[in-house]
């Protein structure tokens, strides 16, 4: 039996923490992770956020300096709308990152609060 991309983010975020754009606000002195593509993250990000796309993220975190030995980090992750940053955290949470927490309503949401971008 397969399943559609919307219930593996469903079951994502059964098992992560998701806080509102306010909470994340609050936690930007931490490390900030966008997992959005590079072009995404070129054209406007979150202020301090590293980016380090979906599709790399179990390679490249434990490797990059805004990340080692982190695990135990308050970390805002955020896509666009919430479901890639839901998968991202459940793989953290997994990797020992037990303070990662997804942005619900992601960079939209963000945005849409008129919160500032770089």
């Amino acid at each position: 039996m397969s399943v559609i991309v919307q219930e593996l983010v469903a079951a994502a975020k059964q098992q992560i923490t998701e806080v509102d754009v306010a909470t994340a606000q609050t936690r930007l002195a931490g490390p900030v992770l966008d997992v959005r593509e590079p072009a995404e993250y070129a054209a406007g990000h979150l202020p301090g956020a590293v980016n380090i796309p979906r599709g790399l993220l179990e390679f490249k975190i434990d490797s990059h300096p805004d990340f080692q030995g982190r695990q135990q980090a308050d970390i805002v992750v955020y896509c666009q709308t919430g479901g890639r940053s839901a998968l991202a955290t459940l793989v953290l949470n997994q990797l020992g990152y037990e303070g990662a927490v997804s942005m619900a309503g992601g960079f939209k949401a963000w945005t849409e609060s008129g919160l500032s971008v770089e």
